[in-house]
């Protein structure tokens, strides 16, 4: 699904990525760790087909970015950025906004097939939010809306699920229903595989299978999850010490002592 070797990016004087190496097969939710500026972002627009690097290659889903039209390959990749609920119209019915997600339009402007509206309200079921779909966008709440955005990319059947930071600016109880609704809407995917960025590694529910640890534009560890996030490899990318506690195949971090 994802094949990225040597991946290295120049910028001026300054390494961006320095060797990136990631392999992420079909069915496998992958989660992406990191520091604020270790690179985590840039392999995102990389598997996007927005950025390209300065040497290495690029494979997604058996297509090597150079040798492709990256417009086709994007059209079965569901990418849900912090870009994008500004880019959409706030007046416009919730079942609209979802729909969209077919032909990622960002309006709808053509008569919509009862086929398509049934299945935008299925999506809008399996999030929890069949009740507001005849709701304007902006009345949601932060949590709500990037639910209907996860229901609006499943509309296309992506084979391949990108979230960057998707519970960013969430509070403790819409996070957690996020979570809820993002392993409920994949119960019945297990083909699709997933890379999902974040910050906080309490957010690694038991739905993700592996993770890539990164560290100065380098990927220092990656694989199963119980093999990955141990204190040893997380205190060397981020240079603290922390304990690691498993619960219901969940890990919570408390920071260690010397700080």
């Amino acid at each position: 699904m994802i094949h990225l070797q040597q991946l290295t990016l120049r910028r001026g004087k300054r390494d961006i990525l320095q060797g990136v190496d990631l392999k992420v097969n079909s069915g496998e939710r992958w989660v992406l760790l990191g520091r604020n500026g270790c690179g985590k972002s840039t392999v995102l627009e990389m598997i996007n087909g927005y950025l390209f690097p300065t040497s290495g290659t690029v494979d997604v889903l058996g297509h090597r970015f150079g040798q492709v039209d990256v417009r086709d390959v994007r059209k079965k990749i569901g990418n849900i950025g912090p870009a994008l609920i500004d880019k959409l119209v706030l007046r416009d019915p919730v079942w609209e906004i979802v729909v969209g997600g077919i032909n990622a339009y960002l309006r709808i402007y053509e008569q919509v097939s009862p086929e398509v509206r049934e299945q935008a309200q299925m999506e809008l079921e399996r999030v929890g939010l069949a009740a507001l779909s005849e709701q304007p966008f902006g009345t949601l709440s932060q949590g709500e809306r990037k639910k209907v955005l996860l229901a609006r990319t499943m509309m296309a059947s992506p084979e391949l699920l990108i979230m960057d930071e998707p519970c960013a600016g969430l509070d403790l109880f819409e996070r957690e229903r996020f979570l809820e609704s993002l392993r409920r809407i994949l119960s019945d995917r297990e083909g699709m595989s997933m890379l999902y960025v974040t910050h906080h590694i309490e957010e690694i529910i038991p739905l993700f299978t592996h993770v890539a640890l990164m560290a100065d534009g380098r990927i220092v560890a990656a694989g199963p999850k119980r093999d990955v996030l141990t204190p040893e490899l997380l205190e060397s990318a981020y240079d603290l010490p922390v304990q690691v506690a498993w619960q219901d195949e969940r890990p919570w971090i408390r920071v260690g002592k010397g700080l």
